[in-house]
């Protein structure tokens, strides 16, 4: 199709010739339509390949107005993260302009995996908003496959096809190992989240830019990979000083992972930054509090709440398009570097 639009119900009824109600009773089963009719509409959808999504089906059933929030973590990381409390936040606050409901879904085993298929299949919610993507986790797949509208918060990799919305994680990442460069550090390591993630992948991705436009080809023993959480920050930063003992800065891909960093180099009694220049990424309220604050890559995390939950009202309400939304972030300097 041209432009590649997605089709829509409007368009399946205009492609078999009938009404949106028709359309809508095929795809749910009912039996108030014509062989004829019903008949011209799996034509249209077979040939359009035709995705039927909850405002499809929400012609003959009613909606729900409640939307999931999928966060496939524990409840101790969504506590200790600021990153997930300042998500909700936005998407609370939007969801709200619509007077849509917010449920909340941890889903850390099978269980909670096949309990948030049951609620999905049985349309106890309008759509999805998914945090925390793995480039192997079906759960986008499947919710796809089911017809449910769905936004992502980051995506799979660069082929993506759901909406999303993120940072520019790349861009965010080329402006923090820059300004080391230009501060002239010479050795940046970097503590990268989990790479099946693209948002890790993209982060590691702007270090080595930032290398390679300074004419600089940096060495992949300064690359250490973490999990996003304090714990992990400090155990990659004892292994990149086992390799390296001299290396003169480090950029951690989340504020978390950098706190992590300055207490091992605080116990190693090594002074930052005049020994190793410390950067991170979120600008969480933590990198006020460190010692010292902490310099770190400013990233909208509210912003990108409140435009997934957007996006996904647009879906829900109004059959919109699918989007696909980078938001720019902003190095903020402090004294850790």
């Amino acid at each position: 199709m041209a432009g590649n639009r997605r089709p829509t119900i409007k368009t399946v009824a205009a492609r078999a010739g009938v009404g949106r109600t028709t359309v809508s009773r095929v795809v749910n089963g009912s039996e108030l339509v014509s062989a004829e009719a019903r008949a011209r509409v799996l034509a249209a959808i077979k040939e359009l390949n035709y995705v039927p999504n909850s405002v499809a089906r929400g012609l003959v059933t009613s909606r729900t107005n409640s939307v999931a929030l999928v966060i496939p973590e524990s409840e101790s990381r969504l506590g200790s993260e600021p990153f997930f409390a300042a998500l909700i936040r936005g998407v609370s606050a939007a969801l709200a302009e619509s007077r849509t409901q917010l449920q909340l879904c941890l889903v850390r085993d099978q269980a909670e995996r096949d309990q948030l298929t049951e609620s999905v299949a049985t349309r106890r919610v309008d759509g999805v908003l998914l945090v925390s993507v793995h480039a192997d986790d079906r759960l986008p797949g499947l919710l796809e496959e089911m017809g449910l509208p769905t936004v992502l918060a980051g995506r799979r990799g660069e082929d993506e096809q759901l909406s999303y919305v993120e940072s520019d994680n790349a861009g965010g990442a080329t402006q923090a190992v820059r300004h080391l460069l230009g501060r002239g550090r010479t050795k940046i390591a970097t503590i990268t989240g989990p790479l099946d993630m693209d948002v890790a992948r993209s982060r590691l991705a702007g270090w080595r830019a930032a290398h390679q436009e300074a004419g600089l080809e940096p060495s992949e023993l300064l690359v250490e990979e973490g999990d996003f959480t304090e714990e992990s920050g400090g155990r990659a930063m004892r292994s990149l000083l086992e390799r390296i003992p001299d290396l003169d800065a480090v950029f951690a891909a989340s504020d978390l992972m950098a706190v992590g960093a300055l207490a091992e180099l605080h116990r190693r009694d090594l002074r930052v930054p005049e020994d190793v220049a410390v950067v991170g990424f979120e600008d969480s309220i933590l990198a006020r509090h460190t010692n010292p604050p902490l310099t770190t890559v400013r990233q909208p995390v509210e912003e990108v709440g409140r435009t997934m939950a957007r996006i996904l009202t647009d879906i829900t309400l109004h059959d919109a398009e699918r989007r696909r939304v980078t938001l720019p972030t902003e190095l903020v300097v402090r004294e850790s570097s």
